[in-house]
């Protein structure tokens, strides 16, 4: 492996992350359209420090990674980063893109003060839960989901 680079991705990027966001291993290949991915990424200049990243070896994209630094009034101020959507090229797993990129969010996280660094992953991803356990990230507490494709069990009628 070659030196790797990291830069954040503009919209001309996005048929570049959706495809690789539609390979098998990766949310079952589910993606938006681009239409829409163009609609999500302009709110994202509303978030105050969120961005995606492309990981790129000699001018190829080998892999993504998204971060987001979150104010935190408890932890003595210190916020928290959150790294979502880890995703490397498929044909290029295996060779380190995905440690390096996860050490690259953790030194980005670090310089912007965050106490800690979370991440989630769903539970049937064995082979993930390796991989991040493998960089020295362990499981803590529990994750808690509330599906809301379906009226929520917590709202009641009219919204009340």
């Amino acid at each position: 492996m070659s030196d790797l680079t990291l830069r954040t991705i503009g919209e001309a990027d996005l048929p570049a992350l959706l495809a690789l966001y539609a390979q098998p291993s990766f949310n079952r290949g589910r993606v938006v359209t681009l239409d829409a991915a163009r609609a999500i990424f302009a709110r994202f200049a509303a978030y105050p420090d969120y961005a995606v990243y492309f990981a790129e070896e000699d001018g190829e994209t080998v892999g993504s990674f998204a971060l987001m630094i979150i104010d935190n009034i408890a932890h003595w101020g210190m916020p928290t980063a959150m790294i979502e959507n880890v995703v490397v090229r498929e044909g290029r797993q295996g060779e380190g893109m995905g440690r390096a990129m996860m050490n690259a969010a953790c030194a980005l996280a670090q310089a912007k003060g965050a106490y800690k660094v979370a991440l989630s992953s769903n539970l049937a991803n064995e082979r993930g839960h390796a991989f991040y356990e493998g960089l020295g990230f362990e499981k803590h507490g529990y994750s808690f989901r509330l599906e809301l494709s379906s009226p929520s069990p917590l709202v009641g009628e009219g919204g009340e």
